[in-house]
């Protein structure tokens, strides 16, 4: 806070001094504060306790993998399929309890327009647990 001290010609000076005014006004602030009763409003909910049973298995998503070849081929968990197959495949793994994963693993000079064919059919099927894997292979590139 800024504090002026005047002339020094002996007269009085005209402003209020507000330092006592504010540190006043402060502490009844924070006694109004204190003073507020905290809120103790409480719901109690019976919520059911943990039980460790180890007989129940844990359940262990099938991963289920499509690999494009250079020749193109696709491959279901290392077996050829046709496009027709992989879309009943598709709807056969949407009939599981818990959804398999579905890996997609092209190679390097498999055909674009059959990735892109095979993309829209497990697009248009539904799956949700869908990732690509292998392409951290081509992480760096060299300079050739």
């Amino acid at each position: 806070m800024a504090m002026s001290g005047g002339s020094d010609d002996g007269s009085p000076m005209m402003e209020m001094n507000m330092t006592p005014l504010i540190d006043v006004l402060l502490v009844l602030l924070i006694m109004f504060i204190i003073t507020i009763p905290v809120a103790t409003h409480a719901i109690n909910i019976d919520l059911p306790s943990p039980v460790n049973n180890p007989d129940t298995p844990e359940v262990e998503p099938i991963k289920n993998k499509i690999v494009l070849t250079q020749d193109g081929q696709i491959l279901w968990n290392d077996q050829s399929i046709s496009q027709g197959e992989l879309v009943g495949n598709l709807q056969e793994s949407l009939g599981f309890a818990v959804e398999p994963e579905l890996q997609f693993e092209p190679e390097p000079l498999a055909s674009y327009e059959l990735a892109a064919e095979v993309l829209s059919i497990i697009k248009a099927s539904g799956v949700t647990k869908f990732g690509f894997v292998g392409n951290e292979r081509y992480r760096q590139f060299s300079a050739e």
